[in-house]
C-alpha cells in the first residue's frame, strides 16, 4: 500500500507542476490586469497542493523528492502555448487552453482515485480536494470565455 501512496502523491506533483507550468506560460500572453490576478490565484493553488504533497512525501521516503513534470512535458506545453496563442491572445482562447488542460488533469484525478481505493486517507483526502480545486478551476476559468 505505501508503494501507492508513492505513486499517487507522484502523478499528484506532476498533475500540480504541470498546472503552474502551463499558467506561467499563460500569464506571459495576458494583458487583461483582472485575468493575470485571477491566473495567479489559480497558480498559488497548485502550489499549495504542490507544497503538501512534498510534507506528505517525507512520510515515506527521504530519499528522493515527489515527481515533477520531465523537461520534455515543459517543453511541449511552452510549445503549445506558443502555439496556440500565436495568432490569438484573447482571454477566451487564453482560457480555453487552460480549460483544456484542467479538464485532462480532472480525469487523471478521477481516475487516480477510483483506482487506488485503498491508499492513505491522507493522500486519499489531498487527491480528493486536487480535484475538487481544478473543478472549481473550471468554474473559474469559463467566465474568461
Amino acid at each position: 500500500m505505501e508503494n501507492n501512496d508513492l505513486n499517487v502523491l507522484d502523478e499528484l506533483n506532476k498533475g500540480a507542476t504541470m498546472g503552474m507550468d502551463a499558467i506561467e506560460f499563460v500569464m506571459k500572453k495576458v494583458g487583461d490586469e483582472n485575468f493575470k490576478k485571477t491566473l495567479d490565484v489559480e497558480y498559488n493553488k497548485y502550489k499549495d497542493i504542490s507544497r503538501r504533497v512534498n510534507n506528505l512525501y517525507e512520510n515515506y521516503t527521504y530519499e528522493k523528492e515527489p515527481h515533477e513534470t520531465s523537461g520534455m512535458n515543459k517543453v511541449m506545453t511552452w510549445w503549445g502555448v506558443q502555439m496556440k496563442a500565436m495568432n490569438d491572445k484573447s482571454n477566451s482562447n487564453l482560457s480555453e487552453l487552460l480549460l483544456n488542460g484542467t479538464n485532462m488533469g480532472i480525469i487523471e484525478g478521477r481516475r487516480l482515485l477510483n483506482q487506488n481505493p485503498d491508499i492513505n486517507k491522507d493522500v486519499h483526502n489531498l487527491l480528493d480536494e486536487f480535484v475538487k480545486m481544478q473543478e472549481d478551476s473550471v468554474e473559474t476559468l469559463k467566465c474568461y470565455l
